[in-house]
């Protein structure tokens, strides 16, 4: 029997990492288990520091996957992420391993454990569709996505010309609705996710402290070895995706003028603590997600007991526990 996949998820500074490396050296049975990276930005070699990133030395002998597979100048893509992460989980499956999936992603988690599929493109279709805007107006495109699939229409608005032309891209491609590539909470494997959560403050404090130690440990320095020759450094510089990561955008933008590094120590700090609201925000909105709290001083037993419950089916079902919204808004 295929063991259920584990998917560790919630805001950033929780300590999934080493929950993640506790579990999977806990589930380890005739196979070791594997784990399965899903954040975005610990796909690019050389984002070590800023992505907080498992060395290899600290990985316990544990296989990864899904780490250092772009290069920085590469955009991510989330449709090529779930191919190849999936036959990840496939293999590791053939091997009779326990996945542990670890990371903060949303999109990425929810691409790789649940229903979404992601419909092609066409060039000439997508072309017609944005001469038409220019030409008939973003408001004449948007009425016709209100007649062939109004729940898309209700959620894009008027006013957003580029998801307007992707929506009516897919209907003309697929003949369905958008609406009906969208993802649905519904797991492709048996899975059980377990969220970390922890007060704000408390939260604050460690991301407080996190930033404090990458920039010990080296941050700008790597950011440096990454930037391109322009922006005094050595590297070929950082893609559209990468140069957003939290940690590096701030840096470059120092490296450019716009600041001060003291303003870019500040911005890292109240970006990651925004970041870990909007991941709490997308992780919180699933009724699947069990629970705990990151501080727990019993985090690996009470992990441990999710686990044991969704291996012999008495999970209780979702929505009939208390979900924990302590970062509020």
């Amino acid at each position: 029997m295929v063991p259920v996949i584990v998917a560790v998820v919630g805001p950033t500074a929780t300590g999934k990492s080493d929950l993640a490396l506790d579990l999977a050296e806990a589930l380890s049975g005739a196979a070791a288990a594997e784990i399965v990276n899903a954040d975005a930005f610990q796909l690019y070699r050389g984002m070590d520091i800023g992505t907080a990133k498992v060395p290899p030395a600290e990985r316990r002998g544990i296989v990864h996957h899904q780490l250092d597979v772009l290069d920085p100048q590469q955009d991510a893509s989330v449709a090529r992420y779930q191919t190849e992460a999936r036959a990840d989980l496939d293999a590791a499956a053939e091997r009779g391993a326990r996945a542990v999936v670890v990371g903060g992603s949303g999109l990425y988690l929810r691409a790789l454990l649940d229903h979404l599929d992601f419909p092609g493109t066409d060039p000439a279709v997508r072309a017609a569709l944005e001469e038409r805007a220019e030409r008939e107006g973003r408001r004449t495109l948007h009425a016709e996505l209100e007649r062939l699939d109004p729940a898309a229409a209700a959620s894009i608005g008027p006013s957003n010309t580029r998801r307007i032309v992707r929506a009516l891209e897919v209907i003309e491609l697929t003949g369905l609705p958008y609406t009906a590539n969208l993802p649905r909470q519904e797991y492709v494997r048996p899975t059980v996710q377990i969220g970390l959560d922890c007060d704000r403050a408390t939260l604050d404090a460690r991301v407080e402290s996190r930033v404090e130690r990458m920039w010990d440990a080296g941050l700008v320095e790597e950011v440096r070895g990454l930037a391109a020759p322009a922006q005094g450094g050595s590297g070929a510089g950082l893609g559209v995706t990468a140069a957003r990561a939290v940690g590096y955008a701030e840096v470059l933008r120092w490296f450019a003028g716009e600041t001060t590094e003291a303003e870019a120590r500040t911005a890292v700090v109240a970006n990651t603590r925004r970041l870990a609201r909007k991941q709490m925000g997308w992780f919180g909105r699933d009724p699947r997600v069990r629970w705990l709290d990151a501080g727990s001083g019993h985090l690996l037993d009470e992990a441990l007991a999710v686990v044991r419950a969704a291996d012999a089916g008495t999970l209780a079902a979702p929505g009939s526990e208390p979900v924990r919204r302590s970062l509020g808004s």
